[in-house]
């Protein structure tokens, strides 16, 4: 035999192991990190999302919750888990800002690999539903009465409820004092007991308490209305002109992950954002299903990380 036959013949007994292996993916339990605690934003929205990618990879899919660190506890647990396609994280929009903020045990950029943004979904400026202001130039007014007195909370330090609430201080120009939490639960449940003045919710994890009257609603981050709050302007309605954030939630895997994995993953999770059902609850809770390319949403990524670097460093915002 030639040496280069010899060289094809080690070559394809090397990978048919790892081809064996990916063709039968999956064939076991799938559980997805949620980095953040139960009852948030991105938690909501992937328990809506796991019961149809079981049923359509006939495999369990489970939600794991790990909070702390604005998110990097969970992701580095994924960044480190075995690259075979078992461990997917589900993180939201601290990913693209932890970078800038904290020195992480992990690459965010290498370590781990994009699949799919899975949902956008602007946040809605809410106050315990007692609160003695009734719109945005009354809350701005009150805050402008007491600097350093009202407080705004967030899921943790560079969280996108920080850092929405960093923009709005320096449009307003008001001096607020930041509340940070471990997770958007908390936070909602201390402005609805009126602990903290005020918070940027994501509209995934506020939304019913809006509906329900346990919280007031002052303006959502969005270009437009929101269909479902049609009565709630806009932060640029309200006088900050060009004033738009959306968070958003995506799916990634360790690097290392074979490449037909990747794609089975993000096929199945286009898929299952396609589905009319799955569509309507992720939609009633205020998120536009997007499902993109892995390709896509790692440009997204890229743009999301330059975005708030800048800010982090014109603004001097730190963890502490």
């Amino acid at each position: 035999m030639s040496v280069l036959k010899k060289l094809v013949a080690a070559l394809v007994i090397a990978s048919a192991p790892v081809a064996a292996f990916s063709q039968a993916y999956p064939s076991k339990v799938i559980r997805v990190v949620v980095p953040y605690s139960p009852g948030g934003g991105a938690d909501n929205a992937a328990r809506i999302l796991a019961p149809r990618l079981s049923q359509q990879m006939g495999q369990q899919v489970i939600i794991e919750n790990r909070a702390g660190g604005s998110g990097s506890i969970g992701a580095n647990a994924v960044a480190q888990a075995d690259p075979d396609g078992y461990t997917v994280l589900y993180d939201a929009s601290s990913f693209s800002v932890n970078p800038a903020l904290r020195k992480l045990p992990f690459d965010a950029k290498k370590d781990l690999v994009p699949v799919s943004l899975a949902v956008t979904v602007p946040n809605i400026l809410v106050v315990p539903p007692n609160a003695p202001y009734k719109n945005v130039s009354e809350f701005i007014e009150q805050a402008r009465k007491k600097p350093g007195v009202m407080t705004y909370a967030s899921y943790g330090p560079g969280s996108a409820a920080h850092l929405i609430g960093e923009l709005l201080k320096n449009q307003a120009k008001i001096d607020m004092l930041h509340v940070p939490y471990k997770g958007g639960a908390p936070a909602l449940m201390d402005v609805m007991g009126g602990q903290v003045d005020s918070y940027f919710s994501n509209a995934a994890s506020g939304m019913n308490y809006v509906k329900s009257g346990r919280l007031r609603a002052l303006a959502v981050t969005s270009s437009k209305r929101m269909a479902a709050l049609p009565d709630v302007p806009t932060l640029a309605e309200s006088g900050f002109k060009n004033f738009e954030v959306l968070e958003w939630n995506g799916f990634f895997v360790p690097k290392g992950t074979p490449p037909d994995i990747v794609a089975r993953l993000n096929k199945e999770v286009v898929a299952a954002l396609k589905d009319p059902a799955t569509r309507s609850k992720l939609q009633g809770l205020g998120l536009d299903p997007v499902g993109s390319s892995a390709d896509e949403f790692s440009k997204f990524l890229g743009n999301e990380m330059s975005r708030w670097a800048a800010l982090v460093k014109s603004n001097n915002i730190t963890t502490e």
